[in-house]
């Protein structure tokens, strides 16, 4: 798949993250993510920084921060957040069909929408039935890659395999379950582990 054919991916996840936010009350915002630390407001201020960065505006953030990524994310999000709700809602509205991204490939991008969409939903328990191309491509993306979470090393050794699509990887004692489930807990999420069986959990509870 081209990298072009990412971005109808991603904006249709940000519609519809928009879709289930509406009138979201205050204590829900605040309500603690699936990211440990960060609340739901949290995260949905960093995508929406995400959404308007380039790597351009990267680069400068970056040096700004004394070329420290976590500082850098730490004083975007403040930046996003520094209102009410409705006005970082707002501003990811204004995102929604941008095409803009930091520097890296564009699949880490549908990663993005699909892994903090559900760092959002999870804990205020809605659920959403996400489009398979999207989350397999992304669990394509994470499982090669180790760019800032350590995904790959992560499931070394460990055969994941999808009970709901057509999806595995990896060689070694299995880690099976739904596929949304393995994204989540290849990426570093406690919460999904109970969703998924197999002869490999326990050392990828290990690494999570």
């Amino acid at each position: 798949m081209a990298g072009s054919d990412a971005w109808p991916l991603i904006h249709e996840e940000r519609r519809a993250l928009l879709a289930d936010l509406d009138n979201l009350t205050d204590d829900a915002w605040a309500t603690p993510s699936l990211c440990p630390g960060w609340t739901v407001r949290d995260v949905f201020g960093h995508m929406t920084a995400t959404a308007r960065m380039t790597p351009g505006r990267f680069v400068g953030h970056l040096a700004s921060a004394g070329f420290r990524f976590h500082v850098m994310s730490d004083k975007d999000l403040a930046a996003e957040t520094a209102g009410p709700p409705a006005s970082t809602v707002a501003a990811f509205r204004s995102l929604v069909d941008a095409t803009t991204h930091p520097p890296g490939p564009i699949d880490a991008m549908v990663g993005e929408a699909v892994v903090h969409s559900e760092d959002i939903r999870r804990p205020l328990g809605i659920a959403r039935s996400y489009p398979p191309a999207a989350v397999t491509r992304a669990a394509d993306f994470f499982s090669a890659s180790n760019l800032l979470i350590g995904t790959k090393k992560r499931i070394d050794g460990l055969a994941l395999r999808a009970t709901d699509v057509d999806w595995s990887k990896g060689q070694g004692p299995e880690v099976s379950g739904p596929i949304l489930s393995l994204l989540m807990a290849m990426t570093g999420r406690k919460a999904p582990l109970d969703d998924l069986a197999g002869d490999g959990l326990a050392t990828l509870t290990s690494r999570a």
